[in-house]
Parts: structure tokens; C-alpha cells; sequence
């Protein structure tokens, strides 16, 4: 049975922000927290429903489509920098007054939710950081280069094929290749490029040490994001860090190893997000 509820615009942060909803019923605002999801870079927030679906057994959660992405305001003078996009989230749980709630923040999402975590926002409870990118000013570049995102973009807006994005994420499967060549022409390409320059130009190690509440840090075996190092440094940055390392996954954790990915929760979020929730 879906967990989905509907999929809604909000205005928020001066733009609209639109977003998908797993769980809770519309009006109904639960005692557990709620989950707030930031996808990556070039992933509307409809290819995350399939998380959404697990996440919704267990907790009212929303995911995000970032501002030029998805169904989300767009356009050739709106501010794609980090500051507003994190604002957005923040501006965002405002406007649902979300009283208890959780950020999962996947790769760009990650860095969104540090840099919002360190605001230090009304009612944000914990914070998880998916494979974040841990480039920035005077550090070594992210491994992924902006023409696989131009070009793969590029394709897609003039209309491909799951076959055609296969050349781009070859590992993927024929269902997960179909969303991503039906939803990535929504993909702004001034949006993405600004924020792949942001991956060089914005120091998010200077944001952990103002994160106050408890961070997960989960990353990829395969893929080289994160490495041993870098969790090490940010351990001594974070107050509260736990860190999971997810087996036989690359950048795209829950695309490699979905399971894994739940796993690496474990009873961070309050629960385990197993299968079948005992509360339904």
C-alpha cells in the first residue's frame, strides 16, 4: 500500500516551493517528527519517492524539490546560491509549521542541510548528511565534472530515451533510467552549473562547528565523496557525529543499495525504518 498523501506547491522563502508528501494525512500532524528530504544536484524530488514510500511507514515526510529543479519556481534572475537555498528549507518548515523535524539531505541536499543546521532554525531536531560533496576553497575537486550534467541535460530536454541516459548512469536500472530521462529537462541549467561552482566556492567545513544538534554522516564505499579523512576532520568539527559507511554503494546510495541505505539509519531518526511500520 503507498504511503504517498499528495504533491503540493508552497510559497515560502519568497518563491514556490513545490514537494511531495509520504505519510501523515493532510491536516493531521503527528507526535513523531517530521522528515524533510533535499535530494542532489540534478534529482527532482519525484525520483526520491521511492524513499519517500519507506520514510512514510514511519513518519509524516516531505521531499523537496530545490529551487530550479522539478516543479519548483525557476527563472533567469532567481538566486541559486547555497545561503537560499538553505533559507528555503528553513522558510519552508515555517510555512508547515513544522514544530519537530529532521533533515536528510543527499550529496548538493547535504550541504544544503549543513549550512541550514547552522542557522540553527526553529524545531530542526537532527540532521542527516548523505555522501556530502566535501569540496570548497582550497580542497580537492568533487570527482563528478559539470558536462556529464550539461550534456546529459542537454539530452534530455530535447527528449531521450531510458536506452539514451543509460551512457550516462550505466549501473542504473531500466525503471530508474525512465524517471531520470522523463524529469531531468525540469533541471535548470543555470541552476545546476551555479551550484556545481558552489561545490569549489563555498566552505561547508566552516558551518560544522555551528551545527548543534545531532548529525549523521553517512557515505559511500564506492565512489570517493567522502573519504576516511574527511570523516576524521569532521569529527573533530561536529559536536555530535555519528558516521555510517554503506557497502557495494556509489555516490547514489539508496539507487545502488536501498536497503543498505535504510540500514545505515539505524534508530537515528527514533525507529528503525523497517519494511512494515508496528504503528500503522
Amino acid at each position: 500500500m503507498s504511503t504517498f498523501v499528495y504533491g503540493a506547491n508552497v510559497h515560502a522563502n519568497g518563491i514556490r516551493q513545490h514537494y511531495l508528501r509520504f505519510g501523515g494525512q493532510q491536516g493531521e500532524r503527528k507526535a513523531r517528527p517530521s522528515v524533510v528530504i533535499i535530494p542532489g544536484i540534478t534529482s527532482p524530488a519525484v525520483t526520491w519517492a521511492f524513499v519517500g514510500e519507506r520514510f512514510g511507514l514511519h513518519y509524516d515526510t516531505y521531499i523537496l524539490d530545490v529551487r530550479g529543479r522539478g516543479l519548483s519556481e525557476a527563472g533567469a534572475t532567481l538566486d541559486y546560491s547555497l545561503d537560499a537555498q538553505s533559507s528555503d528549507v528553513i522558510e519552508f518548515a515555517g510555512a508547515l509549521e513544522l514544530k519537530d523535524y529532521i533533515i536528510v539531505g543527499h550529496s548538493m541536499g547535504a550541504r544544503i542541510g549543513a549550512r541550514a543546521a547552522a542557522i540553527e532554525p526553529t524545531g530542526l531536531s537532527r540532521l542527516v548528511m548523505v555522501d556530502p560533496p566535501v569540496s570548497g576553497p582550497g580542497r580537492r575537486a568533487y570527482p563528478s565534472k559539470l558536462p556529464w550534467y550539461v550534456d546529459s541535460m542537454a539530452l534530455a530536454r530535447k527528449g531521450c530515451s531510458a536506452q539514451d541516459m543509460k551512457a550516462f548512469c550505466p549501473t542504473w536500472t531500466e525503471e530508474q533510467l525512465r524517471l531520470r530521462a522523463q524529469w531531468l529537462h525540469t533541471c535548470d541549467e543555470r541552476a545546476i552549473v551555479e551550484s556545481f561552482e558552489g561545490f569549489h566556492t563555498d566552505d561547508v567545513f566552516a558551518d560544522f562547528p555551528k551545527i548543534r544538534v545531532p548529525v549523521l554522516l553517512m557515505s559511500a564505499e564506492r565512489g570517493e565523496v567522502v573519504l576516511p579523512e574527511d570523516v576524521k576532520e569532521m569529527e573533530g568539527l561536529i559536536g555530535e557525529l555519528a558516521h555510517v559507511r554503506v557497502d557495494n554503494a556509489g555516490h547514489m546510495i539508496p539507487w545502488d543499495n536501498e536497503e543498505g541505505f535504510y540500514k545505515a539509519f539505524g534508530q537515528f531518526l527514533g525507529q528503525h525504518l523497517t519494511r512494515v511500520s508496528q504503528a500503522c
